[in-house]
């Protein structure tokens, strides 16, 4: 019961922190992510109007301006996962015979990670400036649904050219905006698209392995000491066979923080590979996310204001795409004023 317990209090800390990012940082327009805003503004008639307005401004803080809050906890996270990975599992492992190349794989994929980490929050996303606001212009055909001509940002005083947007934490203009990654302190536009969708790759993988390896690790040292032959008594005595809840429970006690450490980085691999799977859906349909929560917008936009005598408006047409491998190259060469798209 005590470990029942701590591993419910441990999962819902981990679901309660996801939420928390998904509704503060304005990234939940789904009808699960009004579900969550309505009940934190249910949550918060029950705190004193001084602790609001402290969270909120901490909130304000993390979420609306520029910071390295989440750069560092990034680290952090990282040095604490291959921390507890290379202190306990790679020793045991290598005990066990384990393939030696196998346990190097993440530190690879670390490495890999790193670099292109730092290129997504260094890379210049395509800014927009007075001086190159003209060749940005000739990039992109307006849609006329969800960009138009002719249209100024109230904030740069500049043409707007298609599939731009104003970022309002960064405070600029960004080309082919997709979105401003708090993680990565930085927005992402046409020109670290691709650092940033390699860095997503990479850092799933790492999360995936490291959870191979440890789940393997676990597997094999049950089998090893015949565990899954045996008994146990519970509390009135009765003998039982040995099941996967009592397993489970023994390596909790025996290895906490390996367990703990499996935990977290199960619910990262499920996290990420919905994100990861969702980015690339957006990269072969040559979307941003932007792009995508406007033209969902649209549609539904339409289907309220159409006459019911008349027929059905037609669906959103992406102009933007021009067949999967056109669209892939174009995250990796993004098209510039010398490029311009034919």
């Amino acid at each position: 019961m005590d470990f029942l317990v701590l591993f419910l209090v441990y999962l819902v800390c981990v679901l309660t922190s996801v939420l928390l990012l998904c509704v503060y940082s304005k990234r939940t327009h789904t009808f699960s992510g009004e579900i969550l805003t309505d009940g934190s503004q249910v949550f918060s008639r029950l705190m004193p109007g001084w602790l609001q307005r402290a969270i909120q401004r901490v909130f304000h803080h993390l979420f609306h301006t520029r910071n390295c809050t989440f750069i560092i906890l990034h680290l952090a996270l990282e040095g604490a996962v291959y921390g507890e990975y290379t202190w306990e599992i790679v020793h045991y492992c290598l005990e066990l015979e384990f393939s030696l190349y196998h346990l190097l794989l993440p530190y690879l994929l670390l490495i890999i990670n790193l670099v292109f980490f730092i290129l997504s929050c260094t890379a210049n996303p395509g800014i927009i400036t007075k001086s190159n606001e003209a060749s940005f212009l000739q990039v992109y055909e307006y849609d006329e649904v969800i960009f138009l001509k002719n249209m100024k940002c109230p904030t740069c005083h500049l043409r707007k050219p298609a599939r731009s947007k104003h970022c309002s934490v960064c405070n600029k203009c960004v080309h082919r905006f997709d979105h401003h990654c708090i993680w990565v302190n930085n927005c992402i536009g046409a020109l670290n698209a691709r650092y940033f969708l390699i860095y997503l790759l990479t850092l799933t993988s790492m999360a995936v392995d490291i959870a191979i390896v440890t789940t393997a690790f676990l597997i094999h040292l049950v089998f090893l000491s015949g565990m899954t032959l045996g008994t146990y008594f519970d509390d009135h005595g009765q003998e039982h066979p040995v099941d996967i809840a009592f397993l489970i429970q023994y390596l909790f006690l025996t290895f906490p923080r390996i367990v703990f450490m499996l935990g977290f980085v199960i619910v990262l691999c499920l996290l990420l590979g919905g994100y990861v799977c969702f980015t690339l859906y957006l990269a072969v349909t040559n979307q941003t996310s932007n792009e995508w929560y406007k033209s969902s917008r649209a549609k539904c936009h339409r289907c309220h204001n159409s006459d019911p005598v008349q027929e059905k408006p037609s669906a959103y047409r992406n102009i933007y795409a021009k067949g999967t491998w056109t669209n892939l190259q174009e995250i990796f060469k993004p098209v510039t004023d010398y490029e311009k798209r034919k």
